[in-house]
Parts: structure tokens; sequence; C-alpha cells
């Protein structure tokens, strides 16, 4: 019979593992469903008997067995009472009553806050609609009202309750459409709130004759729950939970639990050590080690969930926008004929307006070949087109990484900056965020109360992982902030950023109107920069001088003055020795190849930027911006055949100032009136920058370098990215975005602006005044799985009954430390290898359009990321046939021919060492060596030279040999190391 003390235990740590949301299969809850009887009785049978026998193999004549059970029972309920909060582990050590420790190391200054140990996880699906398909027909619960910002960020102070309106529920394209809101209400108590809504709804449903079909999801189909109800309780609970991950419990409770027994239950202020106080230490040493087995059990499913957190994303789809000018004229009547293409254009660039003329030719329907080639600007969304064509365009563009002008990530930030890190380690070489942040006039949703610490707790890892991006010599940080959070993100970058030095200015971008509710309008914000430690590098406006010349290499110690820093800035010059021009340049070498020195055929000579000791060094432009130069007149020779760069009103630059006061610095009139513009909609995003501050901004610390990269995890409606290609067509640049962004707004909003903006800077009415100042472009934009898809394709095998022959000690320290993670191997998330035989159609559950879906997803680009390739040839698809043969020796051969049946692709591009690589995809049968009896056949057939690469990857096992030239590896080994090679921040 268990104690009144036993049974409040049991309910706490059973909280504690939630299984009051039973009935919800979604994220963690889904997992700990498919664990629950193993758990249920770790906690109902295993963990009483394990006190039982402690009690009795340390019990003696003068102890009470009852009495030290209880005040056991009633200890453990203290103390993981007192760390636990509504789903999270929060850090609260109590030296006394009313009082609480702070963890100290030392430190002159500590800045600490509630959440510091953990991770801040954005993983709801930020208020989407919700479809669910049931036996009556597919129902839909549809927001129309949420008062939240930009971010997935809750409050417990608001509920989801059913939308007041006359036609609620309503028939809406053969879907039960129900309309909800999330709003300020009296009560918190959101379960209460969706039993009134189930009955309200079963009113209205029962009034209505439409309705007949779906009155079976009124009906109780388990537990007391109907169809109705369970998902109700599903998205309402998708919406409010799962918000931090604890970056350590097992070691965070083991030493609070150690603090805890010395102080308050062992007494040592008190403790004389006499036979009187041997209750004590018996109660200790039981505390002590059933404490250890309940921790070592939660933290399994913590780290488990850490895990999945932490490991590299899939890439669940990637689509390209390219100006028409980068692609093939042989597909452009393949592209007129695409309906879908044609109206996003009329969409985006009323290319409708576009009337014939002496000199151009008007739109018509259908499109002419003509047309597009007079507007060769406009921008061919692959999302439009097949795989097939998608990859029959992208094969003919050589150097595709390095023609590619940017990158747009549509995923959680945080993995976003996790996916980069291989390919844009120390490569990017500015940072400008923009992240929300808590004003008095739009306070951010928090869940628990804990505002500050949530919001510190996102910034702080945020910026620790993100540094590791940033060029170590000359990148930098710029900050887009308010008074709300100035002091607290001024700390937060002190602690993370240690080797960097902060400076900061005002900028007054509400000019005239302001902010703030009482006593002071406020029409300032700041922008906090981020340099390393010592540089001059941030410069104001250009004064006005005389010509200035330069020499065209790169000096300096850093990496990037090297050839290996950027190798794609090292490159031969062409030059006319007798006239002393420039006549052009030869593409950037493989960092691993030879290149030639000796004349050209014409005569030219071919000058690297080789140093005065014989070093690599580089070009301060690019290969592309080199070219722009040159047709500008920015390029020279001298009579020595020395390469010069020609610099106009940039002699010397003012130090930037700390007051920004222009009337270009308006958020209202260059940020919210610059979107009604562009778009012919007002409202579209809250408070978006000057696209002047950010120019600002990004030019303060790159205005000589016109082909450095700069980042924006806070993309938002696309400030950033605008203001990189604006700064391109002021000074001929080949500067570089990436944009990450979760917002539902992205592909309506972020993406749109970048191509319009990239299509035309002047616009009124939503419509292009002039279709002259176009740039070619090459934009890639891709979407992540997120944290809640990887929980979502978690799969477990039961293990513990093929363990039968095992003791019951082994078995009962496999389920506290290992059976999370051995049991979800194999699961879709984690690589299942069972599908890698066809990479080609590797599927997961990724939620889509307001519902989870199957869909394929992109394991080529996810690998690319995984081992930071720079892709220089994006071979398509090619599908052979092959005939199978048996030699006198027995051995098997395969003879090909371009056909249907079996799928190859291959890749060819640089790591981040230089080295150059080829990965080979394939589709494989059950037979292994007829497998590579066509791979050998298919090498042979396209002529690859695998000598020239000084690594192949492909996959399934291969017979490929090795060489001194090359290495051959797997890809599946090499996801499963670089998936799960993560740090710890």
């Amino acid at each position: 019979m268990a104690t009144e003390a036993q049974t409040k235990l049991i309910r706490q740590l059973t909280d504690m593992f939630q299984f009051d949301q039973a009935d919800l299969d979604f994220g963690i809850y889904r997992i700990m469903n498919q664990k629950r009887d193993e758990i249920k009785n770790f906690l109902e049978n295993e963990l009483p008997n394990e006190i039982s026998q402690e009690l009795v193999r340390v019990s003696s004549d003068k102890m009470s067995f009852s009495e030290v059970e209880s005040a056991i029972y009633s200890h453990l309920l203290e103390f993981f009472s007192r760390y636990y909060d509504e789903g999270d582990f929060i850090s609260q050590r109590r030296y006394k009553d009313g009082v609480y420790a702070i963890p100290y190391e030392g430190e002159e200054v500590k800045l600490y806050w509630a959440n510091s140990d953990q991770y801040y996880v954005k993983s709801s699906e930020n208020f989407q609609s919700y479809k669910f398909k049931t036996v009556y027909g597919d129902v839909q619960f549809v927001m129309l009202n949420a008062q939240h910002e930009n971010d997935n960020n809750k409050n417990d102070k608001k509920e989801f309750r059913l939308a007041d309106l006359d036609s609620n529920p309503e028939i809406k394209d053969g879907v039960l459409t129900l309309y909800f809101e999330y709003v300020n209400v009296k009560r918190v108590q959101q379960k209460k709130q969706n039993e009134e809504t189930i009955q309200i709804i079963a009113n209205r449903l029962q009034g209505k004759e439409e309705f007949h079909k779906y009155f079976g999801i009124l009906n109780t189909v388990s537990k007391n729950d109907s169809t109705l109800s369970k998902e109700l309780n599903r998205y309402t609970a998708k919406n409010t939970f799962d918000y931090f991950i604890h970056k350590n419990l097992k070691s965070f409770l083991k030493r609070e639990l150690d603090f805890y027994i010395k102080n308050e239950v062992v007494f040592l202020d008190d403790f004389s050590g006499n036979e009187a106080d041997s209750h004590y230490v018996t109660k200790a040493k039981i505390i002590e080690h059933i404490g250890a087995k309940i921790i070592t059990f939660l933290a399994q499913l913590e780290d488990f969930q850490k895990k999945l957190w932490l490991k590299k994303k899939f890439v669940v789809a990637t689509e390209w926008c390219i100006t028409l000018d980068k692609i093939p004229e042989e597909y452009y009547a393949e592209i007129a004929n695409n309906d879908s293409q044609i109206k996003e254009w009329i969409k985006l660039f009323a290319i409708d307006d576009i009337v014939d003329g002496l000199t151009n030719v008007g739109y018509s329907n259908p499109l002419s070949v003509d047309f597009l080639m007079q507007n060769k600007y406009l921008l061919v969304d692959t999302k439009f087109f097949s795989q097939e064509f998608k990859e029959k365009v992208l094969s003919r563009i050589n150097r595709l990484d390095e023609e590619t002008n940017g990158v747009m990530i549509h995923s959680d930030n945080f993995q976003a900056i996790n996916l980069l890190k291989k390919q844009y380690a120390n490569k990017i070489d500015c940072i400008y965020i923009d992240p929300p942040y808590n004003t008095d006039a739009t306070p951010i949703l928090y869940k628990n109360g804990y505002k500050e610490s949530s919001w510190l707790s996102m910034m702080h890892d945020r910026l620790l992982s993100s540094r590791q991006l940033l060029d170590s010599q000359n990148g930098y940080y710029s900050v887009a902030i308010d008074d709300a959070e100035l002091h607290q993100l001024y700390q937060i970058m002190e602690q993370a950023l240690t080797n960097l030095d902060l400076m900061q200015v005002i900028v007054n971008h509400y000019p005239g109107s302001g902010t703030g509710r009482s006593n002071v309008s406020k029409t300032h914000e700041y922008n906090i920069f981020a340099i390393p430690k010592g540089k001059d590098i941030l410069r104001g406006n250009a004064k006005e001088a005389a010509e200035r010349v330069r020499g065209f290499s790169r000096s300096g110690t850093g990496d990037n003055n090297y050839r290996y820093g950027r190798p794609n800035s090292f490159y031969a010059v062409l030059v006319d020795s007798d006239t002393h021009e420039i006549k052009g340049f030869e593409e950037p070498p493989a960092l691993d190849e030879e290149y030639p020195t000796e004349n050209t055929e014409e005569g030219y000579l071919r000058i690297y930027p080789i140093g005065g000791d014989g070093s690599e060094r580089c070009w301060t432009l690019g290969y592309v911006s080199a070219q722009k130069y040159l047709d500008a007149g920015l390029l020279r020779v001298t009579k020595n055949n020395v390469i010069q760069r020609v610099y106009h009103d940039e002699a010397s630059r003012e130090l930037l100032p700390s007051l920004w006061v222009d009337k270009k610095y308006s958020a209202v009139s260059h940020g919210t009136n610059l979107l009604t513009k562009m778009f012919n909609q007002s409202g579209l995003f809250s408070f978006p920058k000057s696209l002047y501050t950010v120019k600002t901004a990004i030019e303060a610390g790159m205005f000589d370098n016109q082909d450095g990269i700069v980042l924006d995890f806070f993309a938002g409606s696309g400030t950033t990215g605008h203001a990189v290609m604006d700064l391109n067509r002021d000074d001929f640049g080949n500067r570089k975005f990436i944009l990450a962004d979760m917002g539902e707004y992205f592909l309506d909003l972020t993406k749109s602006r970048i191509l319009k903006a990239s299509y035309c800077n002047d616009w009124k009415n939503g419509k292009p005044l002039n279709r002259e100042d176009g740039q070619s472009r090459l934009i890639k934009y891709i979407k992540l799985e997120s944290y809640e898809d990887a929980l979502n394709n978690i799969e477990f095998s039961n293990q513990v009954n093929a363990m039968d022959l095992f003791s019951d000690d082994f078995l009962s320290e496999y389920q506290m430390k290992y059976m999370l993670d051995v049991e979800s191997q194999g699961s879709d998330t984690l690589l299942a290898l069972n599908k890698m035989d066809n990479p080609f159609n590797y599927t997961m559950k990724i939620h889509e359009s307001n519902e989870v879906m199957s869909l394929k997803i992109d394991l080529i680009e996810t690998f690319n990321y995984l081992v930071g390739l720079s892709v220089i040839s994006y071979g398509k698809k090619l599908l052979f046939d092959a005939v199978l043969s048996k030699t006198e020796n027995g051995k098997i051969t395969a003879e090909v021919e371009y056909g249907n049946e079996i799928p190859f692709q291959f890749i060819t591009g640089t790591l981040p060492s230089g080295k150059k690589s080829l990965i080979i995809w394939r589709k494989l049968s059950e037979n292994l060596i007829e497998d590579n009896a066509i791979l050998e056949s298919v090498i042979k057939k396209i002529e690859v030279d695998l000598t020239q690469f000084s690594y192949v990857y492909i996959n399934g096992d291969s017979y490929l040999q090795e060489s001194n030239s090359h290495k051959v590896l797997q890809i599946e080994q090499i996801i499963k190391k670089e998936m799960f090679e993560t740090e710890v921040l």
C-alpha cells in the first residue's frame, strides 16, 4: 500500500515526465507516450522497491522504518519540486528561506539569468492553421487573431478561444473550418476554456443540417474524449509547450542534490557525528542513491531532446531564383510557356504593363521568347518547374556557389547558424541583426513570465554560435536595439563575444513621431558594433578627394590576404605587355590544382598576386567583381606590369559618427513607406528598419570590401539583403548576403522583397518605375527541417524484449541511460540507413501548408552543407540502363547505356581545406556486386577521372579503389559524423 508521501512523489515525477499530456502525439509528448510503459514501471514499481530495499539494508532498532521512509519521500519531493517549473528545470538554488544562491566562479562581474544554462527553443508552429483528417471529413482550425509578435513566444495569461463570428464554424472548400483567436482573458485555464469551446461547437454543429456528417467528431472515442476535443487539446498545447532544454541537466541536478543534502538533510552546521546523528547519514545516503537514479532517468530524456535540438538539420527543399541572363536561351521557350511563372512575374514585376514600342516587345499571352530576350533581369523561380529543368539549368552554371549572390534560409535561426558552420567558418564579414526586443509598446510574449531571461537565453546562444562564422581579422557585428534591452544586450555581448570591442551609435529612426506612451517620446534607438579588439575598421562618409591608386594585391598577415583564405580571389590577370592593358581574367584554379604561369596563346602575360617572398596572396576583388571594375575603368597596369586599383571619393573617410540624424534613417519614410511602395500594401511588417540605416551599418566596416558576405539571422522583411544589393549598385560590388528567418512571411514578404529589389530599385504602387537597373542574380532559398519535425520523425524499436537473457541490473541500467538513444536508431531524422539505397527519394514527415506531409528531403544539399562543399559543378541526374553478365572467371560485369532505370548524379566542389572533391549519388539494388559493376561502367562511360580529386564520396559500399591522389569515403558515415558533431554552448 503506497504511503501518502510516496503517492505525492510519484505524482510529482509523473508531472515531470508530462504524462498529463497523454493524448498529444507531437514533439516530446509523442516520445513520452511511446515509452509510457517503461517510465510508468520505473516510477510505480522500481523506484519504491529500490527505496524499500535500501531501507531494509540500513535499518536498525533505533530507527522507525516508516518515519525514515516518509522523510525520504518528502525530501525527494521537496528537492525535485524546487527546480521544476511547468515543463522546465530552472536554477533556483535556495540558500535559505527566501534567498537564492547564484553559481559563482570568481568572476569580477557576473551576468546571470534564470535560464542561462538552458537552450531557448522556439518549437511551436507560430499560430499556424491546423488541419486534420477524420473518417467524417477534413477539419481545419484557423487562427484569425493572435496578439503576438513575429516570434512564436507565448504567454500563459492568454488563451485560445473560438472567434465570435456568425459563420463559425463553416464549410469552406469542403473542409469544416473553425476560427480561433488567441487573446487576453480573465481566466487562464486553457483546459477549461477548451471544454467550453467544445460545447459551443457542439451546439452550433447540431443546429445546422450542412454539418450533419461531422457530428461524429463529437463522439467519445477514448478516456471520455472525442475526436474534436483530442485535436483541440493538441492544437492549443502545441502553441504553449516546449520552451527550454537544459544544457547539462544531470550535472546540474546532481550538484544541486549534493547542496540540498548537505544543507537540508544532514544539517552540517549542527552535525556532531555521534550515534544520535546516524539517522541523518542513513537518510542522506538513501536520498543521494535514489535521487541519482531519478536524475539519470530525467537526464536521459533531456539529453535526447538536446541531441535533436543540436543536430544539424536536413535541408527539406532547395529552390533557386535565377535571372534570365544566366539561363541558356534554349530554355526560354519552356519558360515562356510556364503559366505559374508568368503569373508570378505579373504579381511581382507588373510585366503586363510592358507595351509594344519601336524598340521593344510588349507583354503578350502567351509570352514570347523575344520578350524574355529583352528582359534579362526577370528572375526565374525553379519552384514553378520540374526537378529535371532545375538540374539542367544548374548544370550549365560553372562555379555554382561562387556565382550565387544570396542564400535565404527558412528556419529557426539557431538551426540555420548551426548548418552554416562548416562552409562559412571565419568567412562572414558582417553580421547585421535587428532582433525582436521587449518594448512597452510591443512586448514579446514569453512563458512563465521569464521575460528578460528568455530573451537573454535566445540572444546569448545565437551570438555565441554565430561568432564562429565571423572573419577573425576584420569581421564585425552590428546589432539594432532600443532602450528597453540596451543594457542587457550590452552585457550579453560582452559575455558572449569576449574577443570583440563594443561601441554604440544612436540612430534617430523616428524623427518627428517617436514611440512611448508617457513622459518621453523616443525618436531614437541604438546600433551596437562589435569589432575585433584593438582594430580601427569603422568609417563614415567619404571625403571628396582626387583619384587615389592602390595596389590590387592584398597585404597583411590575416588568412583572408592569402590564397588559402580567399581561393576565389586568386586568379590570373591577363595583360598585354605591349600596350599595358588588362585583357581579362582567368577563372580561379582550385586550391589543390597546378595553374599555368606561362603566357597565353595570344601572348598575354598571366599575372598572379604573388608576394615578394613568393607567397600566394590574393587580389582585393573576387573574380566576378574584377570584371565590373575593369569595365568601369577602375583597374590599370603600370609600365612594370603591376596591377593597380583606382578609387574615387574614398581617399580618406571620416570616422563613423556616434549620432545618425539624417532624414534617410527614418524608419517610417525608408522602412514602412518603402515596403508600401514596393508592395502597394500597408502593414506588411511591424517596424522595418530604414534601408539606409542598414546600408550605413554594413558600409561602415565593408566600404573597401566589395566581395564580402553579410549575414542576418533575424531577416524579417529582408532589409539587409536589400541593402547589400543597393550597395552593390552603388560601387559595382559583389557582396553576398545570407538571410535566415522562421516567420510565416518568409516566402510571401522576405523573398518577394529580395526579388523586387533585384529587379528594380525604385517602386510606386507596387510597380517598378524603371526596368533598366536590374541586377544579374542567382539566389538560393532553402527550407530546413525544424526541431518539431525532428521530434515527429522519431520512431522506436523496442529492444527490451530482445534482452530477456540479461540481468535485471543490466536492464535497469539500460532503461535509465540508453533506452531512447538505442531504440531511436534508424529514425528518419537520425538518418535511416535502410532508405539510403535510393537517396533521391528520402522522405520525412514535415509540417507544410498547415499539415504534416511526407516530403522528399534534399540529401544532396544537406550533404554539401555538412561537409562545407563549395559547389563547382552541379551535374544533372543521369539515367542509365545496364546489361549484366558474368566472365569466365565468375566476375560480374556491366554494360551501361543512357536509359531510364538507374539514376546517378555527380557533384564536384572544393572543401573548406581547398581540396577538390567528387560526390557520387546513386540508386542501389539489393545486390552489392551488381551495383558496383554498374558504378565501374558508368564512371568509364562518362569518363570521370578520379585522380583529379582529393576525395571521392559515394553512398553505399563501393569497390572504388583509393590511390595516392584520392581517398574514398562513404556518404552515410560522413552524414552521421557531421550531423552530430555539434558544440554544446
